[in-house]
C-alpha cells in the first residue's frame, strides 16, 4: 500500500478526529461504495493496520471508555479521497478529541520499545525507518525523543563497523 493511500486513510480519520478500527473500516468500505467500488475486508484491514506500523496512524488508549481510537499519526499528510467530505454527513459517528499530551507520551513510549527491539535485532532497516519517525515525531507534538535517535543512530553506526 503506497504512503498516499496512507495519507487518505489519515484523512479519513481526521474528519472525526479519532476512530475505533471498525468505524474506520466501516468508514473506508462507505467510502468505497460511494466511488463504486467494491471492498475487500481483509485488505481493508491489512492496510489500517499496515498505516499504524507505519505511524499514519496511531493508537490512543482511552482510559475512560476502555477503548482503542485511531488517530491521524506523525508520518501522515493527511489527504481527503474523493467523496470522503460526506462521511460525516453519512455516518453517526462522535467527533472525538484526543488529548494531545498524552497522544505523544503512547507514541514515544511505542516508539522507544520499537527502537529498543530493531536495536537488539540488528535490522538496519527498520532503524532507518524509526530514525526518521524521530524526526517527525518532535516536529508533530512537543516531545524530544533524542535519547531515542542517539540509541537508532549508535546502532547504525555500530552495524557500519561490523
Amino acid at each position: 500500500m503506497s504512503e498516499t493511500t496512507y495519507d487518505d486513510l489519515a484523512g479519513v480519520v481526521d474528519l472525526f478526529g479519532a476512530l475505533t478500527r471498525e468505524e474506520l473500516e466501516t468508514a473506508l468500505d462507505e467510502l468505497a461504495f460511494k466511488q463504486g467500488r467494491e471492498t475487500d475486508g481483509d485488505a481493508l484491514s491489512g492496510a489500517v493496520s499496515d498505516a499504524v506500523d507505519a505511524y499514519y496512524l496511531v493508537p490512543y488508549e482511552d482510559d475512560e471508555t476502555d477503548a482503542e481510537l485511531l488517530t491521524v499519526g506523525p508520518m501522515a499528510f493527511p489527504t481527503l479521497p474523493d467523496r470522503a467530505e460526506d462521511l460525516p454527513h453519512i455516518l453517526d459517528y462522535p467527533t472525538r478529541e484526543v488529548p494531545r499530551d498524552e497522544l505523544a507520551t503512547q507514541v514515544e513510549s511505542r516508539l522507544r520499545a520499537a527502537a529498543a527491539s530493531a536495536v537488539q535485532t540488528g535490522d538496519a532497516d527498520e532503524i532507518e525507518r524509526l530514525l526518521d519517525v524521530t524526526y517527525d515525531l518532535e516536529a508533530w507534538a512537543d516531545t524530544d525523543v533524542g535519547s531515542i535517535r542517539e540509541r537508532l543512530d549508535a546502532a547504525l553506526d555500530a552495524e557500519g563497523q561490523a
